[in-house]
């Protein structure tokens, strides 16, 4: 191995030291969620492009530009943040800059060789939870929609609330892993590798590359389709245990099928004289050339010495940051909340288990409140989060809410009592009801969730706090009621509940 050789190695080992964090929590989500399982294959993709084009570049190997040195600055200064903040995805897209960084700083102009291996890597980065919570719900309600569309075309008398299939004896719910995800980063990925590997013009590898998002949904919603006339005519075994994990199978192999007949299509259209394979025909490039020695034993070490001297700087620094250990607050547990309050009186509800567990809360109050005369009752729902750091953080109604079967008939952003909240009007079937829901924490009360997200980013740097909580009041609205009654009984509320909550979220 070249001297150059051993100090690419050096550097890509001190690397993986600085940026461990932010690796090892991608690797941890790998095992926990099937969406990132095929993670574990990305980076040996990668190795193998690499060494299968290791050929032309080392011929193209130049001279090492110190622009890579300026790209290694904006990442090391990404990576703070991220390590300050506990954001992981700004730590792990500082990776994959600083690999960048280090491609320019050793090999120069060859680095065009090496970047789409590179940013193949970002396929295995996992999605902040809040984005993939977002993502999944809105999947969740095409899939319904197109597979109950597909169940119907078979003659089947469907029923569809919400993400809840009813075919009468049988019930389906289409959950967070019946989405399509599964699905979709895996083929985005083939996708990717598939466009790279293809020999055409930039706007087929671009077609190729995003045609892989609909194939997903399609077939992801054809699967719903299938098993709930599987269901219909042979019970509701079809939709459970190892038949429904391999029909799982079969749909992703389908989709890559589908992907590959798009690519002969587009030959057959657009190149009616070549063949597949010479659309994906290897260049074959000898690789101990003289030029290519010759390139790489010229290599300045310059830019490479600045490039390990500032890892070591930004690593050392790191190891002081995380003994910086995060502050949290003294929260009073919310059992204690009153359950009497002026005219309204309560009495608490519980979550299961599972459901505490999957939203990932430290402490939570759910109860139902009536008025003395029992004739207007409210629920009154606080999710509390002593930390965010790892992703956890409270799932917006906005979102949750038409998983329910709900339909958002008006939402407005409106003042309550001196601060802002999120007024939504929600319907089903004949049903109506008024939601008031807001986030509070650090002394804010804030409507806006992505406005919340950035003062939540802010303090977890110059507070290190990430507490927050969810606070959401709901009514039923009578059929003869106007919706001003109702927003007067969640404003009487919210008028005697309001000091006593202020004394359970820390400012």
């Amino acid at each position: 191995m070249t001297k150059k050789g051993i100090l690419i190695v050096i550097s890509l080992c001190i690397t993986a030291w600085v940026y461990w964090n932010g690796l090892s929590e991608a690797f941890l989500r790998w095992g926990k969620q099937e969406e990132y399982s095929h993670g574990y294959l990305i980076p040996l993709v990668s190795l193998y492009i690499l060494w299968e084009k290791r050929g032309l570049i080392l011929s193209a190997a130049s001279q090492p530009l110190w622009s890579g040195v300026w790209l290694i600055v904006i990442a090391l200064l990404l990576l703070l943040i991220g390590e300050v903040s506990a954001l992981y995805l700004l730590i792990q897209y500082s990776f994959i800059l600083a690999l960048i960084g280090l491609s320019l700083v050793t090999i120069g102009k060859g680095t065009k060789y090496t970047l789409a291996p590179i940013l193949l890597l970002l396929f295995a980065i996992p999605l902040p939870y809040v984005i993939e919570v977002l993502l999944t719900a809105k999947l969740q309600l095409i899939s319904s929609s197109l597979g109950v569309d597909i169940i119907r075309f078979c003659r089947i008398p469907v029923y569809l609330e919400g993400n809840v299939i009813d075919l009468g004896v049988y019930k389906l719910q289409v959950v967070e892993a019946c989405s399509g995800l599964r699905y979709l980063f895996p083929l985005m990925s083939l996708g990717f590798i598939t466009a790279y590997f293809y020999k055409t013009s930039f706007w087929k590898k671009a077609l190729v590359f995003l045609v892989t998002i609909p194939i997903t949904i399609l077939m992801n919603s054809f699967r719903i389709g299938v098993i709930g006339v599987l269901v219909d005519y042979w019970g509701i075994s079809m939709a459970e245990g190892f038949l429904h994990d391999f029909e799982g199978w079969i749909i992703f192999m389908a989709c890559a099928i589908i992907l590959f007949l798009l690519i002969w299509t587009l030959e057959r259209l657009t190149n009616k004289g070549g063949s597949l394979a010479s659309a994906f025909a290897v260049d074959e490039v000898p690789i101990a050339s003289n030029r290519s020695t010759t390139n790489i034993r010229n290599l300045s070490f310059k830019p490479s010495l600045v490039f390990i001297l500032l890892l070591i700087t930004t690593g050392v620094g790191i190891q002081f940051l995380d003994k910086r250990p995060e502050l949290y607050p003294e929260n009073t547990p919310f059992v204690n909340f009153p359950l009497q309050l002026g005219e309204w009186k309560g009495k608490h509800e519980k979550l299961d288990r599972s459901v505490i567990k999957k939203l990932g809360m430290t402490d939570y109050l759910l109860a139902n409140y009536e008025n003395t005369e029992q004739t207007s009752f409210l629920n009154f729902y606080v999710a509390y989060y002593e930390s965010q750091r790892k992703g956890v953080s409270p799932h917006s109604p906005r979102v949750c809410i038409p998983g329910g079967g709900w339909e958002i008939a008006e939402f407005k952003r409106i003042e309550a009592l001196g601060h802002p909240v999120n007024r939504v009007l929600i319907k089903k079937g004949d049903h109506r009801q008024l939601v008031y829901y807001w986030f509070q924490g650090h002394g804010r009360i804030i409507a806006n969730e992505y406005i919340n997200k950035w003062y939540l980013f802010v303090d977890s740097i110059f507070k290190n706090r990430t507490d927050g909580s969810l606070v959401r009041i709901v009514t039923n609205i009578k059929p003869n009621e106007s919706l001003k009654e109702a927003d007067t009984r969640i404003l009487s509320f919210m008028a005697e509940s309001e000091p006593q909550l202020n004394k359970f979220i820390e400012n």
